[in-house]
This record gives C-alpha cells, structure tokens and sequence, in this order.
C-alpha cells in the first residue's frame, strides 16, 4: 500500500515509518523536518506543517491510506495540534479521494479506562496528572475524534496507554474503545495499526491498544519519556 506517515520524524512516528517499510509499503513521511530521515528504499520525505491549509495535498496524491502520529508533549499550554492537523488531512483525503484513516489518541479518552490493578494509577496518576497537566492535550484529542466522527473518511481513532520504547513487537492486546493495560509500547502501536489497515476490524470507532507482556521500569520511563529534550 502507498501509506502517508503524518509526524514521521517524532518517537512513534519512527517506529510506524519503520515498521511499514519493513512490512512492504510505500511510505511517504511527512513532519516540518522530514528531511532529518534516512534515505531508504520505498520512502519519500515531505517537508511540511500538516496544520496549514492545502500542506498534504503533495504527500496524499496517489496515496492509499494515512496513518497519523501527529503528538506533543504534555504540558498546560493550549494545544491545537491534534485537531487542526487532523482537519487539513481530512480535507486533503477529500479532494485526493483518499478513504482511509488511522489517528492516534489517548485510552484517557475513554471515561471509563481503568487499568485493572493499578491503584496508584487509577487513584493519584490519573486524575492529577493525566486529567491536570495533560489536560490540554486530551481536550484536543475529543476534538479531533469529533472532526473525525463527522467526516465522510473511514477512520479509526487509535488509542494507546502511556506510551514507551521497547524494541519488538509483542502479543499486545486491542479491544473497543481503550484496552486493559497501563502501557503502549510503540512498537506494539505501530503493529496494531498497520494490522488494522488489513483487517478493517475498527472501523468509525476507537481502538484500544495495550501491551500485556512487558512493562517500563519507572526511572527508565521518567528518563526516556518525561525528561526527553523535544
């Protein structure tokens, strides 16, 4: 398939940009400084601001599906990012006849996520990290699901835990609306979502998903993910 990869040169992005090459499709990476990618076979850079108007109609013409890890960092500042970069692809699709779209989002989306058996989580992180610091980020996510839910595209609104690196993909776990599970990693992301490309399994829907089989330990995951330079 000929994939447009949206944020390919952030964390997750890399991986997704990745793994589709290595699975066997034409990927066209597109970030601000898509330049900063390698050279590889079966990838095309495009450097652009997928917030502006009329940005990706390069990157989408000819293309099958697009995959979006578009992200920031969590903080307390107005984000837009989300929203308006999932606008202008939208758009695009549109006037490229492109059908096809997966997006990344948040299980905090899910009123109803609790990771079982995670008390601290659920009683402290949560609702004083992830609904406070972050909440800006996730308000700005419901917008860009609603964006979603109101096109005429077939999306599907990818929902990971707290995100981590790991170096291979696992027996993850994906189920309607958000997953049990505290973690992401983003390899495991990244094989969830080129897998629903294929099954078409979410369609119009949130998908949840969760790694069961490993786990970050918490100064690792404070170093790589919170004190990481942007």
């Amino acid at each position: 398939m000929r994939l447009v990869v949206l944020g390919a040169t952030g964390p997750t992005g890399r991986v997704l940009t990745d793994q589709a090459l290595a699975a066997g499709h034409q990927v066209t990476a597109v970030a601000r400084r898509a330049d900063t990618l390698p050279a590889r076979p079966g990838l095309t850079t495009v450097a652009a601001d997928a917030t502006r108007e009329g940005a990706l109609d390069t990157a989408l013409t000819g293309a099958d599906a697009v995959l979006s890890a578009l992200g920031v960092r969590p903080s307390r500042a107005p984000v837009r990012l989300y929203s308006t970069g999932i606008t202008q692809a939208v758009a695009a699709m549109e006037r490229h006849g492109v059908k096809r779209l997966l997006a990344i989002s948040s299980a905090v989306l899910d009123p109803a996520w609790r990771p079982s058996g995670e008390f601290f989580f659920n009683h402290v992180l949560d609702p004083h990290v992830n609904r406070r610091v972050a909440r800006t980020a996730h308000e700005d996510m419901r917008r860009m699901e609603a964006v979603l839910a109101d096109s005429a595209v077939e999306w599907t609104a990818v929902r990971p835990s707290g995100l981590f690196g790991h170096p291979a993909v696992t027996a993850y776990r994906t189920a309607p609306q958000s997953a049990d599970g505290l973690y992401t990693s983003r390899a495991d992301l990244a094989a969830a979502m080129l897998r629903e490309l294929d099954e078409n399994a979410y369609l119009r829907t949130a998908m949840g998903v969760a790694t069961v089989d490993t786990r970050p330990g918490f100064l690792k995951l404070l170093r790589e993910e919170v004190l990481r330079k942007q």
